[in-house]
């Protein structure tokens, strides 16, 4: 029985008392966004200019201009642009092979530049490089299997020499090589071969993330789609998280879901695939597509081209 001074309980009050809890329940419960494996924050990279018969700095070369990013784990970032622009320095400098001039990189949360020692040696695990040159990149005196069991080696990852070659040759045959080629020098295998022998170099310490410096352009047409097969299949296979960095637009667009067009050591456009593709707003990136052949000759595609200016 309710109090005759009480207003009781009504349709409204129950209304409200919804309401008030349906504003409340997301932000006492609502869980935080995920965090990105790969944030790039502001990264200057300058190279000084020497001149003089003492070279002193005279100057410098700003390869990279204030780049900011982020990768999310299991995602593939493409960044594409013309050859000079700063590409391959950005993914050397993510790894630290490159000092870096400013600029924050944080890694799983973690800041790359201020791990020490033991720190580093972890991260640098997690963390690894396909380069664009697979004959350059390779130890022509070293046979395979100790080209790709050397950073297991170095890492502690086998107990003995014959667990260590059983887990190099295992990788190579994921990525496609015979066993037999365990055994064999680089110089052996043509340019696809040795790409497939550098990309299971990387897979060997089981990274979360990789940088494909170009691992396709000293291919021919048919191999490019063989390798950039292979990787989406190990991305989706072991979670793995790429920076694409490549000058073909046609290859960034198979590859990758999320693109950044740099420009003279600056990122000047970023977002999805389809709208970098499909709606792109800087003309510097009209100028690349414009560039991409056309397979059918009855179309005639209008060339742009852009002459630099205002970022």
């Amino acid at each position: 029985m309710t109090d005759s001074k009480s207003p009781g309980i009504t349709p409204s009050t129950i209304a409200d008392a919804m309401a008030a809890h349906a504003t409340a329940a997301p932000s006492a419960h609502a869980p935080a966004p995920p965090r990105p494996l790969l944030d790039v924050r502001d990264l200057h990279t300058h190279f000084p200019v020497r001149s003089g018969i003492f070279q002193r700095v005279t100057g410098s070369v700003k390869a990279i201009d204030g780049v900011s990013f982020t990768i999310d784990p299991g995602q593939t970032l493409g960044l594409v642009g013309e050859s000079g622009c700063g590409k391959t320095t950005v993914g050397r400098t993510i790894l630290r092979l490159i000092p870096k001039t400013s600029g924050t990189v944080l890694f799983d949360g973690r800041d790359v530049y201020a791990a020490r020692a033991a720190e580093l040696k972890r991260l640098r695990r997690r963390m690894q490089i396909i380069f664009q040159d697979p004959a350059g990149s390779l130890n022509p005196r070293m046979r395979v299997v100790s080209i790709v069991a050397e950073p297991m080696q170095i890492h502690g990852l086998a107990s003995s020499r014959d667990e260590l070659r059983h887990k190099a040759e295992r990788v190579l045959e994921r990525c496609g090589m015979p066993r037999s080629s365990a055994d064999r020098y680089p110089h052996e295998f043509s340019g696809g071969q040795r790409q497939r022998i550098g990309i299971a170099r990387a897979l060997a310490l089981e990274p979360s993330f990789i940088v494909c410096d170009e691992p396709t352009s000293a291919l021919d047409v048919s191999i490019q789609a063989q390798i950039i097969n292979l990787l989406m299949d190990l991305q989706s296979e072991f979670k793995l998280s790429f920076l694409f960095i490549s000058h073909d637009m046609a290859v960034v667009q198979h590859a990758c879901r999320h693109i950044a067009v740099m420009y003279r050591g600056k990122v000047v456009e970023e977002g999805p695939r389809d709208q970098i593709l499909g709606d792109p707003q800087h003309p510097y990136t009209r100028s690349l597509l414009s560039a991409v052949p056309e397979p059918d000759p009855t179309i005639r595609r209008e060339r742009f081209a852009y002459e630099g200016g205002a970022m």
